[in-house]
């Protein structure tokens, strides 16, 4: 049975933000509103987690995991980043884009694409999931929260509850998210190239 928080989605309680971090440093893994829709996240390290969002949501090694991390800095330890693609991320971030660059070594080989050796980064404009990153110390694995079969990601925290309460750790009600996913940029390419158009507006 899963924990079920319900945090401020303008002003998050510390002490909350803190307790959803030592879930996911344990392995927890957890359901967390962002900018966008609701997303599925787990500690960066950790392969059981992962293992339990690729059953969740019935995906193949080849999607494209992401990963969300508090600020430009973090972002560039996990990705090569030249400086035309610098001055992109400078101008969109944060907000609802999540952009595909090049891995460094600091990620884990299961979440690199394997033939284009290329990560997805975002950085999150909602204070829930930035106080999350804060608390935790490091970025989290996450995708949408969108379950096999269904069209647009959960919006309502306490359907999301009905439906994975025993599948998932901990679930933060934030209040209501959208169903619009982030636009993501393939900054490999240049210039960027939107390869999904969705919340962001990239020009």
């Amino acid at each position: 049975m899963s924990q079920y928080f319900s945090i401020h989605p303008t002003h998050p309680q510390q002490r909350l933000l803190e307790q959803a971090a030592a879930i996911v440093a344990a392995g927890g893994l957890v359901v967390y509103p962002t900018d966008t829709t609701y997303a599925l996240g787990c500690h960066i390290g950790d392969k059981g987690a992962l293992e339990r969002i690729h059953l969740i949501r019935r995906l193949d090694r080849h999607h494209h995991m992401t990963l969300l991390c508090r600020d430009l800095s973090e972002l560039g330890t996990y990705a090569r980043v030249d400086n035309a693609a610098y001055r992109i991320l400078k101008r969109l971030t944060p907000g609802p884009f999540t952009f595909l660059l090049p891995a460094t070594r600091e990620v884990p080989r299961r979440l690199v694409h394997p033939k284009r050796k290329t990560i997805g980064l975002r950085v999150p404009a909602h204070p829930i999931a930035l106080g999350l990153l804060e608390a935790l110390g490091e970025p989290m694995m996450t995708t949408t929260m969108i379950l096999p079969g269904e069209e647009q990601p959960m919006v309502d925290p306490e359907l999301i509850r009905e439906r994975l309460e025993r599948s998932v750790d901990l679930i933060i009600d934030g209040g209501f998210c959208g169903v619009e996913q982030t636009t993501v940029v393939d900054l490999t390419v240049p210039g960027g190239e939107v390869v999904r158009q969705g919340a962001g507006v990239f020009e």
